[in-house]
């Protein structure tokens, strides 16, 4: 049984990853790290899914001692949590994403670890919207696309950012790669679509983005279950979309992830 802790546990996708892992309660003991008792703005409060007080710490991110006695004893870390906002300001961002992240990395190597999966954003390529067909993908122009010649992007080219929040996360994937490289931790980075607490994107857009809740679910708990070999690797996380903007199939390969939603 691998003990886990979900950082971001009552945010959408920290608690989507905390009732498919706890469901398994043959593999997993699992752990919620939050910052408040209550849901976050893009989870319904009905579909909250609480975690008994025994395995829920409270702590904010930017207290390191905090989170160093959460992450104590912990066989896998998936850090979720952080200030979402592609629109939130340098200070917010710097806090939870920066420091946040870094007290994060330098706390599950002090405690022993064994690995961390880092909760990245598609959103790190969004900069390719000055090339086609990424211009068309993203504009929702999904007749200008001809299949045929689709490259979608692929986890090994340059990141593209746009602003504060998804270049936090390029660094936070840095990050994770010199902790990997320099540590030994076995650290993932996964770049998560838009999750959506309907679980339907309200644009045709972001057709080209999404993932399911169980989609997400299912590659989170393929990059818990990984080999211990797996020492870094980055990962888009979406749906089997016809239009997809990323390639998904790095991850269907390595993790064996198969999706089961997308549009098509």
């Amino acid at each position: 049984m691998k003990k886990v802790l979900i950082t971001g546990a009552y945010g959408l996708v920290g608690n989507v990853a905390y009732r498919r892992l706890a469901s398994s309660s043959d593999l997993y003991d699992v752990y919620g790290l939050v910052r408040r008792r209550a849901a976050s703005a893009r989870l319904p409060a009905a579909d909250l899914q609480p975690i008994p007080d025994d395995h829920l710490r409270v702590a904010d991110l930017t207290d390191f001692a905090a989170v160093r006695q959460a992450v104590a004893g912990m066989d896998v870390v998936v850090h979720l949590a952080a200030t979402p906002d592609p629109h939130g300001s340098w200070e917010d961002i710097h806090a939870n994403n920066i420091m946040g992240s870094y007290h994060v990395f330098e706390a599950c190597r002090l405690a022993g670890v064994r690995r961390v999966i880092y909760a990245s954003t598609v959103m790190v390529v969004f900069g390719y919207d000055t090339e086609e067909p990424y211009r068309s993908l993203l504009a929702g122009r999904f007749e200008a696309v001809s299949l045929p010649d689709l490259r979608p992007i692929r986890h090994d080219q340059p990141p593209r950012p746009r602003e504060f929040y998804a270049a936090s996360k390029v660094w936070g994937e840095a990050l994770a790669h010199m902790y990997a490289r320099t540590h030994g931790l076995s650290c993932i980075a996964l770049r998560i679509g838009w999750v959506l607490a309907g679980d339907r994107v309200p644009t045709r857009w972001g057709e080209s983005v999404y993932c399911s809740q169980r989609d997400i679910a299912q590659i989170i708990e393929r990059c818990i279950a990984a080999p211990d070999s797996l020492r870094f690797d980055i990962f888009f996380g979406l749906s089997d979309n016809r239009y997809n903007l990323a390639d998904i199939s790095h991850t269907r390969e390595v993790l064996g992830y198969v999706p089961q939603d997308g549009y098509r």
